[in-house]
């Protein structure tokens, strides 16, 4: 759910006391302490003593045109930021929202959250062997702010950097937030001494000089890259990468087509698939190759909290204004249908921006909660008051002419009138028409049927598959309709809802939305600022997600509480897995079962 986030979003807490308004420590949490002390060896779903050795290919739909990740413009290939550049500091999949030193093997601030210093390991080092210094953390930081995403700028207006030596760099934040001050530990750090030659703002077409583990070995640009494990690298043995890291080698090759990427895999040209294509998964993974345990299919149980996957209503268009439209609209998605027929029944409808967690909106407002919406009481929908959020449902048989007669009467109601079939807004004469943008041909079988029953109504939808540069730039001029996009989530609501949803942010990509109401905005800043009290956090929480629900500003979609995954039969692995994630990259090289595979095209 965060590639871009991790820039500008990170957690916080303390652990001892310097002096009396002052707080050192290994880690940094946003609420809670760190389950790792400060000598703690390795996480604790790991194989210490897991080999590193070999190479494992993975299969990527889509294309690449550059290596530089933070540019304005263009596709980065899979892997680079993790793969070629290290943080500050560094979490793991037991724990959200927290960070222990790597960069920086030690942090200290002061209690009132207007300062954060970052004392710097002496043995970090970039790629070329030159250290890591404070200079080249406030380079970065500068960087990002002059010539970085929009995004960036804004959330860390009044934010400054300084090096107070060449082991420590302090921020200073002009209004105190310890959110904001933690969400610096993850901030990446490149090289001055190159990176001043570079223009940030564009596409690179050489491979970047980093910090991280691995660098770019071999690459056909836009078919495939090769990312090689660096012998001397400062942090190969340090307790944050110990039993990870496990491959010499990790090639991604690229495909245009799903079908044809699926195929690849099945004979063997690649190592490793996650499959979230439900017909797919019960009906595609066969064949001699799985018969003869050549190939792994599994589904490993999980009750992971679910973020809001859903087609996004861009409400910027002019369409999209008014509730009772995306409400109508709402009605016409069919999902019981649509898991019966296309999924197998393997889903369950979403139905909060914090599925699975203590933070759904799943009974009426009460106590403080309803305290906080009181104030707004005239600016939200009646139902926040009355009702508890449920998604419209039908009886799965395709028959959905009550559906039909609802959505009419609200489109009615908001102006629109049926002129020889079609929905026509009567002030204005236009039809009711937009365009679903998408990337993946998959969702083409789910968006079909979903046009058919809007077009019942009067509705015209079209359906726009496009590549994914094509969908990164258009997302990026906030140039469609209606998308599939991912909000919310997280095991509890933290500070990045400021991205997605709060008006100051509305020329980042992640406000997909296009929100821009008073009441949001505060309720996420009421999320950021309390943090670190858990009754306001859980009122804030359940606000936010109920009055998101009520504007029907997505139609929500579906989660299943298991990974699907398929691999050949080459890896070992821990018998711990972390709680908040797969933890494939724990996985490592069996050469027993590796010997026993046919040739193929893949290592």
């Amino acid at each position: 759910m965060r590639v871009l986030l991790s820039l500008v979003l990170g957690l916080s807490v303390s652990v001892a006391a310097l002096a009396e308004d002052v707080i050192v420590s290994h880690a940094i949490a946003e609420r809670g302490e760190p389950q790792y002390p400060a000598n703690y060896p390795h996480w604790d779903y790991v194989n210490p003593d897991a080999p590193r050795q070999g190479y494992v290919t993975y299969g990527v739909r889509g294309t690449f045109d550059n290596f530089n990740r933070f540019a304005q413009r263009g596709t980065t290939p899979a892997g680079i930021r993790e793969y070629l550049f290290d943080t500050l500091m560094t979490g793991n999949g037991d724990e959200v929202g927290v960070y222990y030193g790597l960069i920086a093997e030690q942090v200290e601030y002061d209690s009132d959250y207007s300062w954060i210093t970052f004392h710097l390991n002496p043995n970090a080092t970039f790629q070329d062997g030159e250290p890591i210094e404070a200079s080249d953390v406030v380079f970065t930081f500068n960087l990002f702010m002059e010539d970085g995403v929009p995004q960036f700028k804004t959330y860390y207006e009044g934010v400054t950097a300084e090096a107070l030596d060449n082991r420590r760099v302090r921020f200073n934040l002009d209004i105190p937030s310890k959110s904001l001050l933690v969400s610096l530990a993850t901030l990446t750090v490149f090289p001055e001494h190159t990176f001043a030659e570079l223009d940030f703002t564009e596409p690179f077409d050489e491979v970047p000089l980093g910090s991280g583990p691995y660098t770019i070995s071999d690459y056909s640009m836009g078919q495939y890259v090769v990312y090689q494990r660096l012998d001397d690298y400062w942090a190969k043995d340090h307790p944050a990468r110990v039993g990870q890291l496990n491959f010499d080698f990790e090639r991604y090759d690229y495909y245009l087509d799903d079908t044809v990427l699926l195929e690849a895999f099945k004979k063997g040209e690649y190592d490793f698939r996650q499959e979230n294509v439900a017909k797919d998964w019960a009906t595609a993974y066969t064949g001699s190759n799985f018969d003869d345990g050549y190939i792994i299919k599994e589904e490993i149980p999980h009750e992971l909290p679910q973020a809001m996957q859903s087609f996004v209503f861009n409400i910027e268009n002019p369409q999209f204004q008014d509730r009772r439209v995306r409400m109508a609209i709402n009605l016409l998605f069919d999902f019981e249908w649509t898991n019966k027929n296309l999924f197998y029944d393997a889903y369950t409808r979403t139905g909060s921006y914090f599925q699975n967690t203590d933070y759904m909106a799943d009974s009426l407002p009460e106590g403080r909660e309803l305290e906080i919406l009181d104030d707004y009481r005239d600016q939200l929908p009646p139902e926040v008051f009355s009702e508890v959020y449920e998604n419209f449902s039908t009886d799965s048989s395709g028959n959905i002419r009550p559906q039909l007669r609802q959505a009419v009467g609200l489109l009615r109601e908001a102006g629109y009138e049926t002129r020889d079939g079609l929905l026509i807004y009567s002030e204005t004469g236009e039809p009711l028409e937009f365009e679903m943008l998408l990337y993946s041909p998959s969702f083409e079988r789910i968006a079909i049927p979903f046009r058919e029953n809007l077009a019942r109504a009067g509705i015209t939808m079209n359906i726009r598959t496009v590549d994914v540069t094509q969908y990164t730039n258009r997302m990026r001029e906030r140039d469609y309709d209606m998308l599939v996009g991912t909000l919310g989530g997280g095991a509890y609501p933290d500070s990045d809802l400021m991205i997605q949803f709060h008006s100051s942010f509305l020329d980042s990509t992640y406000n997909s939305i296009g929100v821009q109401d008073p009441v949001i905005d505060a309720l996420v800043e009421g999320i950021r600022d309390n943090q670190q009290n858990e009754p306001e956090l859980l009122a804030y929480g359940r606000a936010l997600d109920r009055v998101l629900l009520w504007n029907y500003y997505v139609i929500p979609h579906w989660h299943i509480g298991a990974y699907r995954v398929a691999y050949w039969n080459k890896f070992a692995r821990p018998d711990t897995r972390p709680r908040y994630a797969l933890g494939s990259s724990t996985w490592w090289l069996d050469t027993d079962a590796a010997a026993t595979l046919p040739d193929r095209n893949a290592r």
